[in-house]
């Protein structure tokens, strides 16, 4: 089960985003691997884009993000718990834009 995420961080939070160190929650709880990426080449849609989707500011960043978790069961208990975890606090960046959702995967190369 690959759990993935888009929103948008203030660009001045970067910092504060890698120290917060949610990869190291998940990972505790039994993610198998969490992968982050830092936009730096995602261009504005004729239609939609990643920015316009997260309403990214000009001075945010868009971060797209991974999880990959051995099963659903797996991924709800465990984001339960690392939500609770206060490690997981404060949250870096407007979490009422994030977009986020499980996905099967179907292909993997």
């Amino acid at each position: 089960m690959t759990y993935g995420m888009v929103c948008a961080v203030p660009t001045a939070n970067k910092e504060a985003y890698h120290a917060r160190n949610a990869a190291a929650a998940f990972k505790k709880r039994g993610a198998l691997s969490v992968v982050e990426g830092w936009g730096d080449d995602a261009p504005d849609g004729e239609t939609n884009s990643m920015r316009t989707a997260v309403m990214r500011k000009d001075d945010e960043s868009v971060v797209f993000s991974w999880i990959v978790r051995p099963s659903r069961t797996v991924r709800d208990e465990g984001m339960k718990r690392a939500m609770a975890d206060p490690a997981m606090d404060p949250m870096p960046f407007d979490g009422r834009r994030l977009i986020h959702g499980g996905f099967e995967v179907i292909v993997e190369a």
